[in-house]
């Protein structure tokens, strides 16, 4: 046990040449030991925002009868162990999913803008606010849920947001349908006018983490040098270690040995990479895996890191681009993602798209493991942090944006109760089940996007008065 009248600080690094390793929460950074003390440090609410374009096969009328999305049961009685979401049923206690709601805004409000969805969908789904046309420099949206998060206490963490996500971006001119290809690229907005670029490789993602190298040279030329992040840092961490009680060390040992696992997964992606060998994806960076699976995970790990270490505490993921048509060999199903979801309304079709939709939902429980392993005071991180995975997007055969899927993962500090299927009102906006998400964390909001009131996310009577008139 480790007992000081000095607690140990919450932003204590292991410092070596060009590296900074922050620490996860240790029971010397409270104000004396848990035993003696009750003033431990308050857990802190960590964000995570997840797109996934094209909609869901459980928008359209054969899967809402299905319940291939959305359970046919209501309230604490659901049932998911079969449909899209069965890979959520062993984390029924962390889920709240919320259906029915629309997405007016990623709609065409003009002429010119029908058909032009999938360009437009991607900067409405956490703005909640309709894109304007353009393909010049004069865009214009909203500002994002994660922006509004990192703006209110993204600002206590070293890094105030990151910005993931799977799939190539452009990040340059002109899309389709008269708009520029940052409505596409990017989820995140920091202001009306400037859309955040999103990272794809994960070894820029481990290299901001970890301090490694002030350039681009510099940090090759240390990978060139070194095999791990942790040989630079050996000193320190013995010193530490030194100060620290057994169950602290216990604890940093896994801590660091994450961090070392994280990085051979990297350094061997990009051995392959560079091997020579035939790539599925020859076009990605060096770091980005050829696996779907592998590079999703990856950037689940380097998330819960990031989390463990208070390094940030908010994130925009995603997870696929729209009119992406990536094949999935896991699902069984062979026909590209976006070609998939043109359906033509045929049952064998949404089935298959249902597919897709599935295996991407399965990817979140090695996520959700993660984070309910790793201690943060007296809870989990999972029960400290808020999951929002959902898409801009219902039925994509027609491009609508009605009934679109949506779920919400995770306690946020005891603030959200979880194990809940609520279904609102028709024309209710998801607008306001994201502002009743940010007022729970904290966020003095009134209204974002286009709320038309608070959803009550504990299932109460404000869900009944939150659709459109």
């Amino acid at each position: 046990m480790h007992i000081s009248r000095k607690p140990l600080s919450r932003r204590t690094v292991l410092k070596g040449m060009g590296v900074t390793i922050a620490l996860p929460l240790l029971d010397a950074m409270a104000p004396a030991s848990r035993a003696w003390a009750s003033a431990a440090p308050a857990p802190k609410t960590r964000v995570v925002t997840i797109e996934m374009v094209h909609g869901c096969a459980g928008s359209t009328a054969l899967g809402e009868s299905k319940n291939l999305w959305a359970p046919s049961a209501v309230g604490a009685d659901f049932d998911v162990s079969a449909g899209i979401l069965s890979p959520l049923d062993a984390y029924k206690d962390h889920l709240t999913i919320v259906s029915n709601t629309d997405v007016h805004n990623a709609e065409a409000f003009t002429p010119p803008e029908i058909g032009g969805d999938h360009f437009r969908s991607a900067a409405v789904y956490l703005t909640q606010t309709h894109p304007k046309q353009t393909q010049g420099s004069d865009i214009h949206a909203g500002t994002s849920f994660d922006q509004i998060c990192a703006q209110t206490f993204g600002q206590e963490s070293p890094i105030p947001s990151m910005q993931l996500c799977i799939e190539n971006i452009d990040q340059a001119g002109g899309c389709f349908y008269g708009y520029s290809c940052v409505y596409t690229d990017s989820i995140s907005w920091k202001s009306p006018t400037e859309p955040l670029p999103m990272i794809r490789d994960p070894r820029i993602v481990f290299d901001q983490l970890f301090g490694v190298g002030a350039t681009p040279a510099a940090r090759a030329a240390r990978r060139r040098r070194d095999r791990s992040v942790l040989d630079w840092v050996t000193e320190s961490t013995g010193r530490l270690k030194a100060e620290l009680g057994s169950a602290d060390r216990a604890r940093l040992d896994d801590y660091l040995q994450d961090v070392r696992e994280i990085e051979q997964r990297i350094q061997k992606v990009e051995a392959h990479n560079l091997s020579g060998e035939p790539r599925e994806l020859p076009a990605a960076p060096i770091g980005v895996p050829d696996s779907y699976d592998e590079h999703v995970k990856l950037m689940f790990d380097l998330q819960a890191l990031a989390f463990a270490s208070d390094l940030t505490r908010v994130f925009a993921f995603k997870m696929s681009r729209d009119v992406s048509n990536r094949v999935y060999p896991e699902t069984g199903v062979t026909t590209g993602f976006h070609i998939a979801s043109h359906h033509q309304e045929k049952e064998e079709k949404i089935l298959d798209f249902a597919k897709i939709n599935k295996y991407h939902v399965s990817l979140l429980p090695y996520f959700l493991d993660k984070l309910k392993r790793m201690n943060d005071g007296d809870a989990s991180l999972l029960d400290n942090t808020l999951i929002i995975y959902g898409s801009p997007m219902g039925n994509p055969n027609v491009h609508n944006h009605k009934r679109c899927p949506l779920l919400l993962l995770g306690h946020a500090g005891g603030r959200v109760k979880g194990h809940l299927h609520l279904k609102a009102p028709d024309k209710t906006p998801m607008a306001n089940v994201m502002l009743a998400a940010l007022q729970t964390l904290g966020v003095d909001k009134e209204s974002f996007g286009d709320s038309s009131g608070v959803f009550a996310l504990d299932g109460g009577a404000a869900a009944s008065r939150t659709a459109r008139g």
